[in-house]
This record gives structure tokens, C-alpha cells and sequence, in this order.
């Protein structure tokens, strides 16, 4: 079919080729074209068109609203109306009803506050069946509101013979609707009583018939509602004068071309004032022009503005005693008007045509296309070209009917529409065709291009003779477009402008004089993919909005290759060499602060995240051109004779011209008659002669020059006298009559008289003076001067002078004369003192208070002179910050509107007349850090490769972070509606940019947000990312980890449901089978029995604790109590604060802590267990410590810590941050330094649990011991927790007396070193413990060695390796102090008793209580014999 359709359509050109029309395609476009016609089967276009369009209409609640429409065609069109849009069901509507032209008429309008179903944007449709539907413009129904005053008449007074104003303003659509009474009867409008636009009343040159009792009504077709009443008396003329002042000044209006415009000036004074207006400074005339017409009392009314009336208006009141001035503005919009209409065209079946449509209007108005009623929707075969054109690519039969160019701004909309009709094609003449041809391939495809070659047909060997078309579509479009050979016999073509890895269907079609022949088989090509980056932004536009400023537009690129982040605009001025850029987030864009009536060209660039893509074209405009901005230069006068004054001047300097000058105006007067003055236009000449002046009469001219928008700023006025009489200028002037000279100290005053003979003309004199010579300089002054004075002369100094006057024959004989300047006897000013111990105190987080001394002051530094301070300031950040001042009277300034978290520089200099001082010496201050005001942006989630249930979380700093980040925190869920404190929470410590997060679901689509955190609080939550996990696991780790036996990391059972929990030690095997029950049951032995010997040894090292507590120990056992941030404070102790001191185990080293100056410490990574179920109690405080712990989140993860969103659903950990709490008290700290030839220090899943089966204490663990890990999940694991430190989630005990329930996690703190030759290495977080936790040791003393003095303020504790079974027991070295080594005694350490007590220690004081030492005295002697095994192995 398609084959046969383009034998029709080539015939059709064939038939074009033989009449001499070589561009079918160029031919479509035009309407009527001969080539079309011929061999066709024509039809004619059918006039379908408008006659009457719907307006815009102001109505009133219960009126009747007819909206105009009439259409013209032959066959009669079928009427519809839409209202906003949407078709009206006029059948069953009983208030609105379609009258027989298609005018529609709205009975009684209904509008409340509530329901306004009338008012709205109406449109007629028009259709005609089997030929196509035209739309007209829309129009609006606006339905005055309820009346109401926004301001009432007051009464007032006024003398006789001034004007007075009642104001009444209503709402606008109201305003037509208002009228007034005085004394309860109407008022009649006249020239010299009338109403403003907005309803005031104003009355002109008063009487007293105008006294009385004045109200305004409202008659909006209900019931009439009045305005107070306003009693305007009237005053006879005072004796004195008053004072001239507005009662109501004139407001800048915006109007539509076509209205009227008022501008009210009323002024009031006495003598009674007289009102002028000017426009652009320019006297405005209002006699003679008819648009221009000033009402009485001076108001100005402008009907059928335009746009020439663009411009400034100024009101100026004179009543001949003083002058007021009020300015306004007028802005004039315009509808869109047509100035190219669409036209009609004809076409066959894969050409290409272009509808044209140019429009104007102001503001510039937007175009959209529509097809038979429907919007035409941009795409790859419909597209807006050149602004406005629509191209339509590849036609199809389906393309034809009506097309409308609807143009919209502001202020209006139109229409203009055309006609398309796709021609039927005429059968070919007689005569055999060409045969297909053959082997049609693809010798070059590239990405937006194919070149395609082949071979003649069978019929013609030769080929000569024959053209070919090319026939291509998208594979699955419908739409054949056409490319034909440029010459006979070419066998090669090349196809532009296709897409980028977009399969294309090719077939080639030979035609001879007889016509087109056989198709070939149709060729599949698929050009290449292009490289992942933007393609050129298409559509891109740039129209000047302004005389400073042009907008350029795009729309997004069609292969974006991924999401686009951004845009650069570039643009450079034409001629130049530099190019500048812009980056812009939209599709458009405003450059401002352009040259006036200047050429730039502009370019945009897309970006993704590969970068920059493809470039567009270059596309030039011109600003719009504007009054020129300055003067003329150097206008002079010279006068001619009695009745004559030549000017000269130049041009406005380059570069202000703000267009193509074409004239200059030169407005000249009388200085004695101001008022008077006299405009001439005259070309681009630099000169005019002005004649027919009076004699002896002094005259002011000035110069502005033209461009066809208006006039630029003028000149100063310059003033030039007359001749009384035409004077000689046949000879030089003679000598001037007297020159007088009186020296200063730096200056000379030079007077002198004209020469004797007056009948010679003296254009001017020149004055030559200089040290010794008066030859030195000269300076020449107008004819009429009588005096100069010589500035910048040395003091002490003799100097010679000479005058001559000069006319335009020459200069005349000189007149000498000599002075000598006084000498120098006032010093200068020596500089003040600059302000000393300038320094800065911060008080917030964006104020600074600068305080200084001044040594020029009394020593009560009391400022009794008129002196001031100026303070400047400046920050670092960037570099090329400029200073900002301030003044002060006193001696401290407070600087405000600081950034936080930043460094400033101050500095102060004093001034006191014409002295100032120097700047003085520089104070630094640091503004208080704010929390960050700004999310995190740019946050990605990625899944990890190999492991489908991790994903990798990114994200960059927030752009306002105020202070350092010191952490983040990633909030998960997979409901984005979820209250926020139900979403998962992961703390990330540092300022870490990635985190990684396992063990989620598969195939389940999770929402994340982060929050930053410095010391001072949390930002704002940056938006929702959504992320869904794959859907299966990846092949290679499945059967490893399922074979293993174990439901521990990287396996996980077929997906069941979020509730299925497997039995406790099973797993499932890769067919779904468990394991059986006695593996489970031998599973929960080992556990429970590892669970019952930790508790027995825990409690045997209770007791010996016990038992070696002495009496003194126990009374300031409640001192040694120590609080975490989050535990609630006890008792009534006061807060004893030890010294800030690191005390370094093996180097006996006091270092001072980093103590943070910040008031908030961070508390998030350790949340509150919330009720008494999150803390299991036990009767021995170490389990409590490590079950306490269990329950409790972790602060820091290494980057493969795992987090299972399906096993925390049934318990979310509520974070606690308390910010606000007490910063912690300074504490004591062990910190060892393990040696380097025991790489092997590790932790014990005994002792340590895990973040996972921390997480899931009442739930499977997830990882089961025994469970191994391979080599490479170890790496990452050592690696991660190398670099990223965990800190210790409760505080151990506050001295070294309180050990014996010391925290068993904080007993190793050195990394993972070698993970990778550990059999059983788990991932572990290592132990941290921060300075700033309160009362926290890293190790617990060992037992004092035989021979070491025991101290009785320095019990030891026998340190206890709790080994979890199937775990290798691995000695961890520990230092301690008293076992540090032989010969080093026992160093004391006093440490201050802890504020509060501590809830585990209270625990533990109640579990000790239970045990008597006699009851235990069986089990010293075996605890002997233990401790010295535990110390042997300690201090080994």
C-alpha cells in the first residue's frame, strides 16, 4: 500500500519535474502551486471563518450576558461554547441557551462568594462535518463583586477658588458603577466637577453653592449602597499666602493601547496655583491635540493611548510664590496583533510543509498551533521553527484541515488560521517504469546520519536518465518522509537530521519521464548510539526584552541520555573575543545589564552527569535600541552678530548612543523669560545657526540628541548675549582698558575691562600666566567675564600675567601684569591617633560587637566633640571580599547580618573635621556556629555490585552548613507517608560522604532522606529518593552461602513475607528444606550453656570485687557513680570537675584534652532505651552493661555494617539528641599503645555484640557464630572500621575504683589489624571511646604484679576474657596502671568523685548486696590462684 502510494506521489513529481518545478518539496509550501495542480486531482480551499468573535464583558449578579459568535462557510457550521476549557451542555442548561447565529446568552448571572459558575474564559467553537473545526479567541466574563468602600468621603474645607477631591474608592470592576449626591441629590458631571476612574470626586475652582453634604452610591443592579456622608465647606480667601502642597498626586498607570488614561494632580495653596505638565521633561502642549486634554483643576486625561505615549508625565503646581513637582508613569500594553497570517496550502502525502505566523504585540505574546480544534502537540514530525512557524513532517492523509495560530499575552489573544489539503495523485501516463533498484546498502551510518548507495535497476543498465526518491520512517511509524537525488543518475544520498540508535526503514524509488517505477525492498539501518551525552538543546530562541536585556529560551534536548542538570548559557558581545557564561536550571533564561542597541550572540549547552553535551547554534540579536543615555559633548556658542548664534557640539560619548542618533533638538530661551522656550530638530549635522534673535539680548541654549525612541538628557544650559549692534570683526580686538591682579596664598584673583573701543567685537579674553613667563599656561573666558581666579598656584611664588582679548580674526595686543603669592602659614592637619586594643566579641551566630579605646580621649574616654568612628570588616572567604564600613559616635559598633562559622577581620579609624587617622591594628572574631540551613544535596542511592540486598548511599555537604558537619543521618522506610519517627535511622559520624546499608529486601522500593548535623543541631531533611532493590540475588554467592548452612551475611531464605522468621539456628537450604531438629536443638545447648558460664564468672568477679572493697571505698562509692547524657540526674551532689588530663598508660604522659567549646554535645549515635523492656535487668552488672548495649543503636558503622529494615519493623529505636544538655564534664582517660609484634588484637563476639544482633535482641540472629566470612568481606570490613572508629555506646566507670563493673567493650580499643588471617572474624565494630564522654577508660587495670606496693586508692581488677563458643580465645594486651612495668612504681591518681549516680552501678550495688564475704570465703582461695594466672597472662 505504502509502495503504491509513493508511485502516485512520484508520478505526481515526475509530472512537477517535466513543468519545471525541481523543489517538490519547497513547492508544497506554497499555496496554489502550479506543480501540485498539475497531474492532480485539485480541490479547492473552502473559506471557514469568523465573522463575529466573542469580546471581553463586565456584568453585574442577576443580568443577562449575550458572548457574540457567528461563522462563515458554505455548508452552515455547527456551534459549541467552552468554558474554561471544557464543552458547555447547553441542552439541558435552563440559564444559558445557544441563540440562532451561535451567540450564546447567560440569564440572570449568578456569582457569590462561593459559586461563580458564570464568570470565566469563554471560546466558540465551530465545526463542519468531513471538513474540520476552528476555534475562536477566548474572551472573559468578569462579574463585578459585592459592592464595598475601601475608602469614604471626610469632610474637608477649602478656599474659594481652589480644588477639593472626594475620595471613594471601590473595586475596580465597580468603579463604572459609582455615582454622587450633595444633599441627598445627584450630582451633574461637568468640565469642572467630574469623577476620576477610580470614583473620587473632584471639584475645581469651588463656590460656595459646592458646600454641603456629599456621599457616593454604588448602583450595581441591587440594592444601591451609600458611603458615608462628608461635609465640604467652603473658606473665603485667606489675606496671607498658604502653602502650596498636593491633596492628591498622580500614580503610575499601565493601560491597553486603545483606553483612556487619567492622571489626577490636585493642589491647593494660596495664591490659587496653576498646573503644567511636561512628558520626558518636555513641555506638554495640550492645545491643538485632541488625545491630550487637561481637566479642570489640572488633572490630565489621555484618550486612545498608544505606545508613542509611552513615558514620564510630571505635574507642576505654580501659584508664583513656590513650585511643587509629582511624577508618574505611563506604560502602554498591546493586544497580539497578526503581521504574517497562516497561509493556505496545498500538499501530497511524505512532503514537508511549514505554516508561518508572525505576531506583536506587548508583552511579547506566546503562540500555540491548533489542528481542528485540538492542540498541536510538539514531537518529532510537529515542530515550532523560526518562534512561531509550525513545520509538519512526512504528511499523512490524516494531516488535513484547519490549522490556528493563537497568539497570547497579558492583555489579549487572537487567531489566524489556514487551511491544508493534501492532494490526491493522477495516474501515471503511459510508458514502461523503471524496475526496482538494486542492492540499496548502507555505506556510512553514524549517529545522526546515513549515507545510502545502490546500484540501477534491471530496466535501465545505464541509468542515466533516471532520478530516485528516497522513502524513510521510523521503524512502527506510519510516517514516510522524502528525500530525492539532486541530479540524474546519482545512485548516493545522504540522510541528515535522524536520531541516535533509532532503527530507520529505507527504500528507494526510480523514475524516468514516464514516471515512478518499483520500490526496493525495504533496507532496516540503525544509526548509532551517541555518546551518553546531551544532544543540543532544540528550539532555542533569543529576543531582546529590553534595551539592557535579552531573553533567550530552549526546550529539552530530545536525546537527553539521562536526566539534564543543568544548562550554560553562553553569549559574547558581537566583536568581541570573550565569551561569557551563565548556568541556568530551566528552560529560559534572562540576561540583564547589556549593552544598549548591541549585538550578542548566544549558545546553550546541556549538561548530565557524563557532562556537556552538543552544543547549539549560534543565534544573534540586537538589544533594543532606547534614548540615548548622555549628553552631547562640548557644546559651545558663538555669536555671530545682533541676531545670530552659531552652536557646535559632538556627539553623546561611544557607547551611550543606545542607538542610531538621527537628530539632535535644540531648545534655546530668554534668560529673563524662562517659561518661554523654543525648540528647533535638526539633523545629524553638529552644528545650527540659530537667527532671528533680538538684539542685545541674552539668550540659554541646550542640545539633547534623538533616536527613534525619544530624546536623551540634554546638556546644561550655556548662555550667549547678543550684539546691540552689529559690531566690526574685520580686525583683532584692541587692548583691554585695566587689568587688576590680587595674589593669595595659593591662588590669584585676576579682574580686569573691555577695550575702550566698543565697535570692534571681543568674542572672548585669554589669560596666559606662569612662574617668571606667561607663557606657561593660558586660559581663555567668555566675553562677557570681568574676573577669573588662577587655582593651584606654589605659595611664595612670582608670576607673570598677561590678558588679551580675541575675536575670530585673531587675539589682540596683550596687557602684562605680575604678582607674587602670599607665603604658606596654615599647617596642615596632622592625623589623629588610630583607635587602640581594638577587639571583637561574638555574640550569636551572625553578630559581633567591636569595642576599642581612643588615646585622644580623656581618660574617662567621654566623647564631647564631634568625632566619629569608622569600623570596616571583612571576611577571607572568598578572596576577593571587599571591606564593609560603618560609622560610630561610640566607641563600639555592633556588626549584624554576619555569616555563621566564619572568621571576619576588623579594624577602626577615628575622624574628627578634616583629620582622620590610620586604620588601626586588626581584631579577628569567629561568628557562633548555626545548624545547617540547607539539606544535603545531591543524594544518590546505587546498589553495591555482587550484593543485591546492599545498597551504597551518596550524597555531597549541604551548600549552608554553618559550622562544621560533624555527622549524618539517613532516615529509611519503605512507606514515604510514614510519620518520620517510624523511618529507620542510620547515624553517619564524621563527615563521611557514602554509607552503605544491608540485609535490605529484594524487589522492594525503599525512601531515603539525610539530614546533616553540626554541633549545634540538625539541618533540614533533604527530599525523598526512591530506590528499588533488585530482584534476585546474585548467582555466584547464593549456592556458596546456602550451602553453608547458616542464614547469616550475603544468604538469605526465598522471599515468604516481611513476618516470616526462620527457627532459631536454621536456614533454609536452596530447595526450602530446613535442617533438622537435632541441629537446632544442639545449637540451643551450645548457646544457653556459653550463656550460663558467663554469667558464673561474671559473678565470681562480683564477689572478689567485693571482697576487696574496703570501708573507705565503700563510703565514696557514690561518688564514683557516673551518669550518661541520657540517664536522668540523681541526687543533690555538687558537680566537681577534674582536670582536663589524657593519661598515656605506657609513657606516663599528661596531655591535655581537645575539650570542644561546644555547649551541645552529640548525643545521636547512642539512643535511650524508652521503657523498662529495652533493658533486660540482671543480677550482674556486666550483662547489664552488654545487654543494655545490645538494645542500644550504634553510632558508627564500617562500611559493610549491616542493617535488616524487615527485622527492625518490629522495633524502631526512637533517637534522643540531646543538644541541649550540659557539656561533659572532663574526664580521665587510658589509652593504650598495643606493641607492634602482636598484630593479633581482636574482638570476642562474647564480649562485643554485634550491630546487627545487637539490633535483633529479641529476634534470630542473623548472622549464627560459627559463620564465615570470606576473605574479601573481611578486607572491606578491616578496611572500613580502620577508617572509620566506632565509639563505645555507654560510658564505663568514672575512675579506676569503679572497674570492677567497667564496660568489657572498652577493654580493647586498638583496630582490626590482619582481619584477613583471622579464622572467625566477624564484623565488629572497634571500640572508640571519644575524650568527651564522660568518665570513660579504654582498659581495665590488671592485677598488681608481686612486688608492686598495693595502693588501696588504686585497686586493680582482674581482667576477664569472655569467650563465646566455637571462638578462639585471643589474648588482647592491655596497659594498666601499676603494671606497666618492673621497675616503675605505681603512679596514684586522684580523680574527683562523679557528679550522679549511675543506674548500672546502682544495679550493681543491689546485686553485691546479695553476697556476704563469709559466705564466700570457699571461693577466695580458687580466685587466688586465678588472678595470679589472669595477671601472668596480662603482663606477659
Amino acid at each position: 500500500m505504502a509502495a503504491g502510494r509513493a508511485r502516485r506521489l512520484l508520478g505526481s513529481l515526475w509530472i512537477a519535474l517535466l513543468l519545471g518545478q525541481p523543489d517538490p518539496a519547497g513547492a508544497a509550501a506554497r499555496s496554489g502551486s502550479q506543480s501540485l495542480l498539475t497531474g492532480s486531482l485539485v480541490r479547492t480551499f473552502t473559506p471557514f471563518y469568523f465573522l463575529v468573535e466573542p469580546m471581553d464583558v463586565l456584568s453585574v449578579r442577576g443580568a443577562s450576558v449575550i458572548m457574540n459568535c457567528s461563522a462563515y462557510c458554505e455548508t452552515s457550521p455547527k456551534i459549541e461554547w467552552k468554558k474554561d476549557g471544557t464543552f458547555l451542555n447547553l441542552v439541558s442548561d435552563d440559564r444559558r441557551q445557544l441563540l440562532p447565529d451561535g451567540s450564546l446568552l447567560i440569564n440572570s448571572v449568578v456569582h457569590s462568594k462561593h459559586n461563580k459558575p458564570d464568570e470565566g474564559y469563554y471560546q466558540c467553537v465551530a465545526t463542519v462535518e468531513s471538513l474540520g473545526t476552528i476555534v475562536s479567541r477566548t474572551a472573559k466574563l468578569t462579574v463585578a463583586g459585592l459592592p464595598r468602600f475601601t475608602s469614604q468621603p471626610e469632610s474637608s474645607s477649602v478656599y474659594k477658588g481652589n480644588s477639593a477631591i472626594l475620595n471613594c474608592e471601590v473595586n475596580v470592576d465597580l468603579a463604572p458603577f459609582v455615582r454622587w449626591e450633595q444633599d441627598r441629590q445627584p450630582v451633574f458631571l461637568d468640565d469642572r466637577v467630574f469623577k476620576l476612574p477610580s470614583g473620587a470626586l473632584i471639584i475645581s475652582n469651588a463656590t460656595d453653592l459646592d458646600g454641603g453634604l456629599y456621599r457616593c452610591i454604588i448602583e450595581s443592579g441591587g440594592t444601591p449602597k451609600y458611603s458615608d456622608e462628608a461635609e465640604l465647606k467652603i473658606l473665603p480667601d485667606p489675606e496671607v499666602p498658604q502653602n502650596l502642597m498636593f491633596v492628591r498626586q498622580p500614580s503610575s498607570l499601565t493601560k491597553v493601547s486603545g483606553q483612556s488614561a487619567v492622571f489626577p494632580c490636585v493642589a491647593v495653596g494660596f495664591p490659587t496655583p496653576y498646573v503644567r505638565w511636561t512628558r520626558n521633561e518636555e513641555e506638554l502642549t495640550t492645545e491643538g491635540y485632541e488625545r491630550f486634554l487637561l481637566l479642570a483643576g489640572g488633572s490630565l486625561e489621555i484618550s486612545d493611548v498608544t505606545e508613542e505615549d509611552v513615558g514620564t508625565y510630571t505635574c507642576i503646581a505654580d501659584n508664583g510664590n513656590e513650585t511643587v513637582e509629582a511624577q508618574a508613569e505611563l506604560t502602554v500594553q498591546v493586544p497580539p496583533e497578526f503581521l504574517k497570517r497562516p497561509a493556505n496550502i496545498y500538499a501530497h502525502e511524505s512532503m514537508d510543509i511549514v505554516f508561518e505566523c508572525e505576531v506583536t504585540g506587548k508583552p511579547t505574546p506566546t503562540v500555540k498551533w491548533v489542528k481542528n480544534g485540538d492542540m498541536v502537540i510538539p514531537s518529532d514530525y510537529f515542530k515550532i521553527v523560526k518562534e512561531h512557524n509550525l513545520q509538519v513532517l512526512g504528511l499523512v492523509k490524516s494531516d488535513e484541515g484547519f490549522y490556528q495560530c493563537i497568539a497570547e499575552n497579558d492583555v489579549g489573544n487572537a487567531q489566524a488560521g489556514a487551511q491544508l489539503i493534501i492532494l490526491d495523485l493522477a495516474p501515471a501516463t503511459t510508458g514502461p517504469l523503471p524496475s526496482a533498484p538494486r542492492d540499496v546498502v548502507a555505506t556510512l551510518v553514524s549517529t545522526r546520519f546515513i549515507r545510502l548507495t545502490w546500484r540501477t535497476p534491471v530496466s535501465d543498465p545505464q541509468g542515466d536518465n533516471l532520478t530516485y526518491s528516497i522513502f524513510y520512517t521510523k521503524e512502527g511509524i506510519n510516517r514516510e518522509r522524502i528525500e530525492n537525488t539532486s541530479r540524474a543518475g546519482e545512485t548516493q544520498v545522504t540522510i541528515q537530521n535522524l536520531m541516535p540508535e533509532t532503527v530507520y526503514v529505507f527504500r528507494v524509488v526510480a523514475q524516468n519521464k514516464h514516471g515512478p517505477g518499483e520500490s526496493s525492498v525495504p533496507l532496516k539501518v540503525a544509526t548509532q548510539p551517541e555518546v551518553q551525552l546531551p544532544g543540543p538543546a532544540p528550539n532555542i530562541r533569543a529576543y531582546a526584552s529590553s534595551p539592557t536585556s535579552v531573553t533567550v529560551t530552549w526546550e529539552t534536548p530530545l536525546s537527553g541520555n539521562g536526566e539534564i542538570q543543568n544548562y550554560k548559557l553562553y553569549y559574547m558581545e558581537k566583536g568581541q573575543d570573550t565569551e561569557q557564561d551563565v548556568d541556568v536550571g530551566g528552560l529560559s533564561y534572562t540576561i540583564n545589564g547589556l549593552k544598549k542597541y548591541t549585538e550578542y550572540s548566544f549558545r546553550v549547552v546541556a549538561y548530565n552527569k557524563h557532562g556537556p553535551g552538543v552544543s547549539t547554534q549560534d543565534v544573534v540579536v540586537r538589544t533594543l535600541s532606547d534614548v540615548p543615555s548622555a549628553p552631547p559633548q562640548n557644546l559651545t556658542v558663538e555669536v555671530r552678530n545682533s541676531k545670530s548664534i552659531m552652536l557646535h557640539w559632538q556627539p553623546p560619548p561611544a557607547g551611550t548612543h543606545s542607538g542610531q542618533i538621527t537628530g539632535y533638538k535644540i531648545r534655546y530661551r530668554k534668560v529673563s523669560r524662562k517659561s518661554d522656550v523654543t525648540e528647533s530638530i535638526g539633523g545629524t549635522q553638529l552644528f545650527q545657526l540659530i537667527e532671528g534673535l533680538e538684539r542685545g539680548t541674552e539668550y540659554s541654549f541646550r542640545v539633547a540628541a534623538l533616536t527613534v525612541n525619544g530624546t536623551g538628557p540634554a546638556t546644561d544650559w550655556i548662555s550667549a548675549e547678543t550684539f546691540e549692534s552689529d559690531l566690526d570683526e574685520t580686525r583683532v580686538p584692541e587692548v583691554p582698558s585695566s587689568l587688576h591682579v590680587r595674589p593669595l596664598v595659593t591662588s590669584i584673583v585676576v579682574s580686569w575691562t573691555p577695550p575702550e573701543n566698543q565697535n570692534i567685537v571681543v568674542r572672548g579674553y585669554a589669560i596666559g600666566y606662569g612662574i617668571g613667563s606667561p607663557h606657561a599656561q593660558t586660559i581663555k573666558v567668555d566675553y562677557k567675564q570681568r574676573y577669573y581666579t588662577i587655582e593651584n598656584l606654589d605659595p611664595s611664588s612670582h608670576y607673570v600675567i598677561t590678558l588679551k582679548a580675541f575675536n575670530n580674526v585673531g587675539e589682540g595686543i596683550p596687557l602684562y601684569e605680575s604678582a607674587v603669592t602670599r607665603p604658606h602659614s596654615v599647617p596642615d592637619p596632622s592625623p589623629m591617633m588610630p583607635p587602640v586594643g581594638v577587639q571583637a566579641s561574638i555574640l550569636s551566630h551572625d553578630t559581633i560587637r567591636i569595642t576599642w579605646a581612643d588615646n585622644s580621649l580623656p581618660k574617662n574616654q567621654k566623647i564631647t566633640d564631634a568625632r566619629y568612628y569608622t569600623v570596616r570588616w571583612k571576611t577571607n572567604i572568598p578572596a576577593n571580599t571587599k571591606y564593609k564600613t560603618a560609622n560610630a559616635t561610640t566607641l563600639s559598633y555592633l556588626v549584624t547580618g554576619l555569616k555563621p562559622n566564619t572568621l571576619y577581620e576588623f579594624s577602626v579609624m577615628v575622624t574628627k573635621g578634616r583629620r582622620s587617622s590610620t586604620w588601626s591594628m586588626t581584631a579577628h572574631g569567629t561568628t557562633f556556629e548555626l545548624v545547617p540551613t540547607s539539606p544535603p544535596k545531591d543524594v544518590t542511592v546505587v546498589s553495591k555490585e555482587g550484593k543485591p540486598r546492599t545498597i551504597i548511599v551518596n550524597w555531597q555537604p549541604p551548600s549552608e552548613a554553618n559550622g562544621k558537619i560533624t555527622g549524618y543521618i539517613i532516615y529509611y522506610s519503605t512507606d514515604v507517608n510514614a510519620e518520620i519517627h517510624d523511618w529507620v535511622i542510620e547515624p553517619v559520624v564524621g563527615n563521611r560522604l557514602t554509607h552503605q546499608i544491608q540485609e535490605l529486601t529484594l524487589d522492594t522500593p525503599y525512601y531515603f532522606k539525610i539530614q546533616a548535623r553540626n554541633s549545634k543541631g540538625m539541618g533540614p531533611m533533604s527530599e525523598a529518593v526512591q530506590f528499588r532493590t533488585p530482584k534476585a540475588e546474585s548467582s555466584d554467592k547464593m549456592p556458596n552461602d546456602q550451602a553453608s548452612g547458616s542464614a547469616g551475611k550475603g544468604s538469605r531464605p526465598v522471599d515468604v513475607g516481611p513476618d516470616y522468621k526462620p527457627p532459631l539456628g536454621g536456614s533454609n537450604s536452596p530447595h526450602g528444606s530446613p535442617t533438622s531438629p537435632l541441629d537446632s536443638n544442639m545449637l540451643l545447648v551450645i548457646i544457653v550453656s556459653v550463656g550460663v558460664i558467663t554469667i558464673v564468672i561474671v559473678v565470681i568477679v562480683a564477689i572478689f570485687c567485693t571482697r576487696r572493697t574496703t570501708s573507705h571505698q565503700k563510703k565514696k562509692r557514690a561518688a564514683c557513680k557516673s551518669v550518661n547524657g541520657s540517664h536522668k540526674y540523681k541526687g543533690n551532689s555538687k558537680d566537681v570537675k577534674p582536670p582536663d588530663l589524657w593519661i598515656h598508660h605506657e609513657r606516663l604522659e599528661l596531655k591535655p584534652i581537645d575539650k570542644s567549646p561546644d555547649p551541645n554535645p552529640i548525643m545521636t549515635d547512642t539512643p535511650i532505651p524508652r521503657n523498662s523492656q529495652d533493658i533486660t535487668p540482671v543480677d550482674n552488672s556486666m550483662d547489664s552493661n552488654i545487654h543494655q548495649r545490645r538494645n542500644s543503636y550504634r553510632g558508627h558503622e564500617s562500611e559493610d555494617s549491616m542493617s535488616t529494615l524487615a527485622g527492625r519493623r518490629g522495633m524502631r529505636p526512637k533517637m534522643m539528641m540531646p543538644f541541649d544538655s550540659q557539656p561533659p564534664q572532663p574526664v580521665i582517660s587510658a589509652h593504650p599503645i598495643h606493641s607492634l609484634d602482636n598484630p593479633h588484637h581482636h574482638f570476642h563476639s562474647g564480649s562485643l555484640a554485634s550491630p546487627t544482633r545487637s539490633y535483633h535482641h529479641h529476634q534470630v540472629n542473623p548472622w549464627p557464630i560459627g559463620t564465615s566470612m570470606s576473605h574479601s568481606d573481611r578486607a572491606n570490613s578491616t578496611e572500613s572500621v580502620r577508617n572509620t572508629p566506632s565509639t563505645d555506646t555507654m560510658p564505663a566507670s568514672s575512675s579506676q575504683t569503679c572497674a570492677d563493673h567497667q564496660d568489657p567493650e572498652s577493654t580493647t580499643g586498638s583496630y582490626l589489624a590482619n582481619a584477613q588471617e583471622e579464622d572467625s572474624a566477624q564484623n565488629l565494630p572497634t571500640a572508640h571511646v571519644r575524650p568527651s564522654h564522660p568518665l570513660k577508660s579504654f582498659a581495665v587495670p590488671a592485677v598488681p604484679s608481686a612486688g608492686s606496693t598495693y595502693d588501696p586508692a588504686l585497686p586493680s581488677t582482674p581482667l576477664l576474657t569472655q569467650q563465646a563458643p566455637n571462638h578462639p580465645v585471643h589474648s588482647v594486651k592491655t596497659a594498666s596502671i601499676g603494671t606497666l612495668g618492673r621497675t616503675r612504681p605505681p603512679m596514684p591518681v586522684v580523680v574527683p568523685s562523679a557528679p550522679d549516680v549511675q543506674e548500672t552501678t546502682r544495679m550493681l550495688e543491689d546485686s553485691e548486696s546479695n553476697y556476704e564475704p563469709d559466705e564466700l570465703t570457699k571461693e577466695m582461695a580458687h580466685l587466688e590462684g586465678l588472678m595470679k594466672d589472669l595477671n601472668a597472662i596480662t603482663t606477659a
